[in-house]
């Protein structure tokens, strides 16, 4: 399928529209939902010699369709633990948040944020670093007026991914200074296993769905733990 770039992240198609276990994939990953219906994900080469790659998920560019899809599935995850509380990592992470704490009856969301303001205490702050962004060079802040809304209160933590694990264990480092233990961890997509020794608490974390690292062959780029 030939797509443009801003073709990505807008279509919900239906359940086996396209082949994943043992394809190779060319410049496309189609990532499948709970339900079945799948979403077509550009693939993104890794920095390097160009051997690994990853299936990228852009929640902002992403049509409303594909949005409510991700947070109705979120919400299916997470209902059954009773969550008073989300909070919404930034930047991807919070249009999702939005989503599933309208879902849950909430009447708002509490976001981290990566620009300090004045009135922030610097105590309520963590290095954040990613894999889409190597270079870090920026924190992670919870607004202390927020406190009052999480103290004590059953908090679910929404991200748009988790790759490496490197920067959700610094979101959990941060709350862990403010006295917070999520009850859990609810993602679009696991990139990957990589997270899983990174981030303490992993059995917290439930994506949607899952895409892997993806190894160059034959022209394109496979699951190297797929079955043919």
């Amino acid at each position: 399928m030939d797509l443009k770039p801003h073709d990505f992240w807008q279509t919900l198609f239906a359940l086996g529209s396209f082949p994943v276990a043992g394809a190779t994939h060319r410049g496309v990953y189609p990532a499948t939902l709970p339900d079945g219906r799948q979403i077509l994900l550009p693939i993104r080469v890794l920095p390097g010699n160009g051997t690994q790659a990853v299936a990228s998920l852009i929640v902002n560019q992403a049509s409303f369709a594909v949005l409510d899809a991700l947070a109705d599935a979120m919400v299916s995850l997470w209902r059954e633990a009773r969550p008073e509380v989300v909070i919404g990592v930034p930047t991807l992470g919070l249009p999702l948040a939005e989503g599933v704490a309208r879902r849950l009856g909430h009447s708002r969301v509490v976001a981290l944020g990566t620009s300090r303001k004045f009135w922030y205490d610097p105590a309520l702050s963590e290095p954040l670093k990613s894999i889409t962004t190597p270079g870090g060079g920026k924190d992670i802040y919870l607004d202390p007026r927020m406190l009052p809304l999480l103290t004590g209160k059953r908090v679910l933590l929404v991200d748009d991914v988790v790759s490496s694990g490197s920067s959700l264990a610094a979101v959990l480092r941060l709350l862990d200074k403010a006295g917070i233990a999520p009850v859990g961890v609810a993602v679009a997509m696991e990139q990957g296993r990589r997270w899983q020794q990174a981030v303490p608490g992993a059995e917290r974390i439930r994506g949607v769905f899952r895409t892997p690292i993806l190894e160059a062959c034959d022209g394109g780029f496979r699951d190297p733990d797929a079955e043919a």
